[in-house]
């Protein structure tokens, strides 16, 4: 199986996609379908979340394991330190090279049922993502991922720290970083000037979701930390009862935002999907992502 980054150094923008591991089998009849529409487009890579404190943490595994055995796409598994001792953390890296997978996103997670809630290490665990990037590199020949917060993370006291805490985490050992959900293209190259800035080049890819209703425009705002610019509002606000135009003009957004950091050089594109692929389709259709012989 190759690496994210093998896969992102195509010399052509690409686009990778997340999915949320199943919570019943109705879920997970879903997810299949959106994972074998989308295989034939032949992202760059797919991703399994992990729930806060282990929540999905089975689910997670068998998922991304099935993903590895049972189709094209590379795998990318989610790891946290909520709730996980080192052992236990060593544990689940060891079943995930035994499932074959080489790339790990590590991620210090978000409190179980608060994500703004007070960060409590467990007592035989680690306390920061940087040392969990060490853990898994120690622990294997992985390619390594982290978070990148265009707002800065919840708990950062100010752009320059959270930006520190990025470098840290890069310096640690990752060999890329994701950015979490933001709503303007400046957001995101205002974070990967910052990083340049520090004297650091890596493989920065911008997070987004195509805003299909106005529950996942709530969700974006609740992901980003980041209330909607009123550029944005100004277009969806007036469509909040006509679900397809609604529809239609988020579509529209996402694409011109993708178009944008595009034109800017970003290697690409994750779309974060809620396990359907109809509008991460239309949107990679339209960025012209998808390869010839798909």
């Amino acid at each position: 199986m190759k690496t994210v980054v093998e896969r992102i150094r195509t010399g052509r923008p690409v686009f990778s996609v997340e999915f949320m591991p199943p919570r019943d089998e109705a879920d997970e009849q879903l997810l299949w379908n959106a994972i074998r529409e989308l295989e034939c487009l032949d992202p760059a890579f797919v991703s399994i979340t992990y729930g806060a404190g282990g929540s999905s943490r089975d689910r997670t595994i068998r998922t991304t394991g099935r993903v590895a055995r049972e189709t094209t796409l590379v795998s990318m598994a989610h790891l946290t330190a909520v709730d996980h001792s080192i052992a236990e953390l060593r544990n689940v890296i060891g079943w995930y090279a035994a499932l074959g997978v080489k790339n790990i996103l590590a991620l210090r997670g978000d409190p179980p049922g608060d994500p703004n809630g007070e960060w409590v290490p467990h007592p035989q665990g680690v306390n920061y993502a940087d040392e969990l990037v060490r853990l898994v590199r120690e622990l294997g020949d992985f390619c390594v991922g982290v978070a990148a917060f265009p707002y800065g993370h919840p708990r950062s006291p100010d752009l320059d720290f959270d930006t520190d805490n990025l470098i840290r985490k890069l310096r640690a050992g990752a060999d890329f970083a994701i950015a979490q959900l933001f709503f303007e293209p400046e957001d995101f190259l205002r974070l990967r000037d910052r990083v340049a800035a520090r004297g650091h080049e890596t493989h920065l890819l911008p997070g987004v979701m195509p805003l299909t209703t106005p529950k996942i425009l709530a969700k974006t705002v609740e992901l980003s930390g980041a209330q909607v610019p009123p550029r944005i509002a100004a277009r969806l606000d007036p469509l909040v009862d006509d679900p397809e135009a609604f529809r239609a003009e988020g579509i529209d957004l996402v694409t011109e935002m993708s178009q944008r950091l595009l034109a800017e050089g970003v290697p690409g594109v994750h779309f974060y999907t809620f396990n359907r692929s109809k509008a991460t389709k239309e949107v990679v259709g339209r960025l012209g992502l998808v390869p010839s012989r798909a």
